[in-house]
C-alpha cells in the first residue's frame, strides 16, 4: 500500500532555466549560491582540521627523529670510545712486554 509523498525542500543545486519569473529564477540562483558556500565553509573547516591534525603529526614525529638521532649519536660515541679503549688495551700490555 503506498502513501503519497510530501515534497521535501532537499538541499542542492537546482536548474533554475526551468522557472518561468525572473523572481523565482532569482529566487533559485541565490538558492544555489546559499549551498555552494554552506559547502565551501564546510569543506574548508573540514581541511583546516586536517590539516592542523597533519601538522601535529608532523611535530610529533620531528620530536621522535630528534630523539633518535640523538640516541644514534650516542651510540656512535660509545662505541668509538669502546674501540679506542681496545686499542689503547692492545697497546699497553705490548709495551710492558718489552720493558721487562
Amino acid at each position: 500500500m503506498r502513501g503519497n509523498a510530501q515534497a521535501q525542500d532537499v538541499p542542492g543545486i537546482e536548474i533554475c532555466t526551468v522557472e518561468k519569473t525572473m523572481e523565482r529564477r532569482t529566487s533559485c540562483l541565490q538558492s544555489n549560491v546559499d549551498f555552494l558556500m554552506k559547502t565551501i565553509t564546510k569543506l574548508g573547516a573540514d581541511h583546516r582540521q586536517k590539516l592542523d591534525a597533519a601538522s601535529r603529526q608532523i611535530e610529533a614525529l620531528k620530536s621522535a627523529v630528534a630523539a633518535l638521532q640523538k640516541t644514534v649519536d650516542d651510540l656512535q660515541a660509545a662505541q668509538q670510545k669502546a674501540a679506542e679503549d681496545s686499542k689503547k688495551k692492545a697497546d699497553a700490555p705490548a709495551g710492558k712486554e718489552g720493558a721487562k
